[in-house]
């Protein structure tokens, strides 16, 4: 018998000053079984990061087809591309092939020796952007994980502050490659 999803509610209210976006979203958030809680709450960072009307969270882990987190035009066009870990090169080409603007989030142990090996092969991709997470901000992440939240999100700068009234987790994501305008 196969393991279900496990669900979880997010109030999310995102006050991006660099963006000039100010919104709230009530999010339903599947986590697939072989999912921790870390790697679903940086699927939420990357959400408020990049927070539009439309952006959305796929199927994700279940498809080899879709990435965690995109963003489609009304023709069904894909916009923004979200992944996260360390996807290889080959689903990275697939992803810049198929998509506007492409995004990694690498986050896990032994990511900059991903990044090493990966980067001169990236360099190509003109819509592709890599950002990198520390594990230490990714564990915090992981203790504001409940089956019911209540985030408050600040951009500004770059930096990142993630609270949930008790809580608050402070992120520098670290750009190791940005898009070509």
């Amino acid at each position: 018998m196969a393991l279900k999803s496990t669900i979880f509610k997010a109030e999310l209210q995102i006050t991006d000053m660099d963006r000039n976006y100010y919104q709230d979203h009530q999010l339903t958030i599947a986590r697939h079984p072989s999912e921790n809680d870390e790697r679903m709450m940086v699927r939420l960072l990357a959400f408020a990061l990049h927070a539009s009307e439309s952006l959305r969270f796929s199927k994700g882990l279940s498809t080899d087809d879709e990435p965690d987190i995109w963003q489609k035009s009304f023709s069904d066009e894909i916009e923004v591309w979200i992944d996260l870990g360390q996807p290889d090169e080959k689903r990275i080409r697939k992803a810049c092939g198929r998509s506007q603007q492409v995004m990694i989030y690498s986050y896990q142990q032994g990511h900059h020796a991903w990044w090493n090996q990966q980067k001169n092969k990236l360099e190509r991709f003109q819509n592709l952007s890599v950002i990198a997470l520390s594990p230490q901000s990714v564990a915090a992440l992981g203790q504001l994980a409940q089956r019911a939240m209540r985030l408050q999100c600040t951009i500004s700068e770059g930096q990142l502050w993630l609270t949930n009234g008790d809580l608050a987790v402070d992120i520098a994501p670290e750009i190791w490659k940005r898009a070509k305008a």
